[in-house]
């Protein structure tokens, strides 16, 4: 067991799906009170189209490049819903829900004409639909590590303008913040957290990775700097523990196990949460229940 954790690759693993797993609780927070938690969903399959573009026009699966094509698809796709919306009649759910199964659809037919090209680069490409983060190599770890740090940061630095964002428009109209602009470092943030992680999570269980930490985090507290503190902490030890499971056994995938492990949370977030946890909800009941009948029977003076 510790000769496994002692192998650089995994340790290199190990550090990558940690910060992001941080990263992502982070930006997890930021979609939640935007309620927008289907906009991860939409964007990680819209992202999938691009990562074989991509790869069919430099020929080789140099994540840089790849991350990019990803990047570009998924804005793409965050300007065809915010189009559709605003243009139509359609409600945004349904807009996001139309985009993610017609950019997934896209990618998959895209992925089956390339992995019919001869000559066999693009092996694993169908990787980044589940992950497969024991593929990555030092230079894959670095640019997530790189693009990760740059998102903590952003919401770091900002914290004030993201608070003011959420929470009070009106007010931070009125002190001359850019409602456009945060909206557009939003979207910017948002696509950087999901492609980096499609290779170790993938498209399909990305958008888990951003809702669970953060909705986990809700059941703990009512201070968003402690929801996104404790979501950015279940993210980064989801990462962990879920990478850690993994390299236990051979050839067990890594992001199943990243999102079982942030699904265990949220169940234990579920029940044992101070913050309408079922088992404080129960015992609260339980209680209000109990001086009801207490005062009900001082009022009949002891009748019941």
């Amino acid at each position: 067991m510790w000769d496994t954790l002692l192998n650089s690759n995994t340790q290199w693993v190990l550090l990558s799906t940690t910060i992001l797993g941080v990263a992502a609780g982070i930006i997890g927070c930021l979609a939640y009170w935007k309620r927008q938690n289907l906009m991860s969903d939409a964007l990680s399959h819209a992202a999938l189209p691009g990562v074989v573009i991509a790869f069919l026009l430099i020929g080789e699966k140099n994540l840089f490049f790849l991350v990019i094509g990803a990047a570009i698809s998924a804005f793409v796709g965050a300007l065809l819903i915010q189009w559709i919306t605003t243009t139509s009649r359609i409600s945004e759910d349904s807009a996001m829900g139309m985009i993610l199964a017609v950019f997934y659809g896209l990618g998959i037919m895209l992925l089956t004409i390339a992995n019919r090209i001869p000559g066999g680069d693009q092996s694993g490409l169908d990787s980044f639909i589940y992950g497969q983060a024991a593929a990555m190599v030092t230079s894959d770890v670095l640019t997530m590590l790189t693009l990760a740090l740059l998102v903590i940061l952003v919401v770091f630095f900002g914290f004030k303008e993201w608070k003011l964002f959420l929470f009070d428009r009106q007010f931070a109209k009125g002190i001359g913040l850019s409602i456009n602009g945060m909206n557009t470092l939003y979207t910017v943030i948002l696509v950087t957290t999901i492609v980096i992680g499609i290779q170790a999570v993938g498209v399909i269980l990305m958008a888990a990775m951003l809702i669970m930490p953060a909705v986990s985090a809700r059941y703990w507290t009512r201070s968003f700097l402690t929801m996104i503190l404790l979501s950015a902490s279940f993210g980064g030890v989801s990462g962990a523990v879920g990478t850690w499971i993994s390299a236990m056994g051979s050839g067990l995938p890594t992001g199943p196990f990243i999102v079982v492990t942030a699904a265990g949370m949220f169940v234990v977030s579920l029940i044992l949460g101070k913050e309408k946890g079922l088992l404080v909800t129960y015992i609260q009941f339980r209680m209000h229940r109990k001086k009801a009948k207490t005062r009900v029977r001082v009022r009949t003076g002891g009748v019941t």
